[in-house]
């Protein structure tokens, strides 16, 4: 199958899209011996030799990955310009270049899928699939039955109308309400918003869940591989089929897979 050579590139762990395309335009890159300068240049992976600076380029194998990412840090490659530590440091022994799918905010714990599979990323993004996020939710103030019932009622926000799919409370915490909250769009700051419009800010929030992939139980700041069952139903859920990812798999760096029903506890507030 034919691919954009700058997506090629991206995907083979050159460098990003945008950086790609420097690379062509500067005539840094060679299709079966010619130095192609087109952006819309294509190339078939299984049958075209591609160099960068005279060096032949292989396609990556595919990784899918699992990462619960912890309270502060930043979802993004590469060192912030402020600082902060970003996510790249959590993944340092990951070979290939993998790309979060989606973001987490900066105090948002749990789950990030990270692929190179730009097709896959894709379709888990777009609307059309109406994957499941569910989030626990550690909010001020006990919520009420009313307020419950009203939350699924929906509400307007300054950038639309939002309505979650489920929102049921998990525990009382003392003056505080554990919520789990599952919404199938991806607004920014949604679920902070959305539950401040009803009087309850978020004091911290994690992510458990993206359709049918469960973050379980491993530990912040851990990663692992999504085992083959998970993958089929991944695939599954956004209208794709399943054959293989690639021989030989990375262990990863977790100590276990299973249920997400865990305590998130009092800790530093969601921004």
């Amino acid at each position: 199958m034919e691919v954009r050579i700058n997506k090629f590139l991206s995907e083979a762990g050159i460098a990003s899209r945008r950086k790609a395309e420097r690379l062509i335009l500067e005539g840094r890159v060679k299709v079966n011996g010619e130095v192609v300068r087109s952006l819309g240049t294509k190339v078939n992976p299984e049958v075209d030799i591609v160099e960068v600076d005279g060096k032949p380029v292989k396609p990556q194998r595919k990784r899918y990955i699992i990462l619960n990412k912890p309270c502060c840090y930043l979802t993004q490659l590469g060192k912030s310009r402020d600082g902060r530590k970003t996510i790249e440091e959590l993944i340092k022994d990951i070979p290939e270049r993998v790309f979060p799918v989606g973001r987490l905010d900066y105090n948002t714990e749990g789950l990030l899928i990270l692929t190179n599979d730009g097709e896959l990323a894709n379709r888990i993004l777009h609307p059309r699939y109406k994957l499941p996020k569910v989030y626990f939710a550690l909010v001020e103030g006990r919520v009420s039955q009313k307020t419950l019932r009203e939350m699924m009622r929906g509400t307007e926000l300054e950038d639309g109308f939002a309505k979650p799919d489920s929102v049921r409370i998990v525990r009382y915490e003392g003056r505080n309400t554990l919520l789990e909250i599952v919404f199938h769009e991806g607004r920014k700051h949604l679920v902070k918003r959305f539950l401040a419009k009803f009087g309850h800010k978020v004091k911290r929030l994690k992510r458990i869940a993206i359709g049918p992939i469960k973050l379980g139980k491993l530990s912040p700041g851990k990663w692992r591989e999504l085992n083959k069952g998970e993958l089929a139903q991944l695939f599954r859920a956004v209208g794709l089929n399943y054959k293989s990812y690639g021989k030989g798999k990375g262990k990863g760096n977790t100590e276990g897979v299973n249920s997400h029903s865990e305590r998130i506890g009092k800790g530093k507030g969601g921004s």
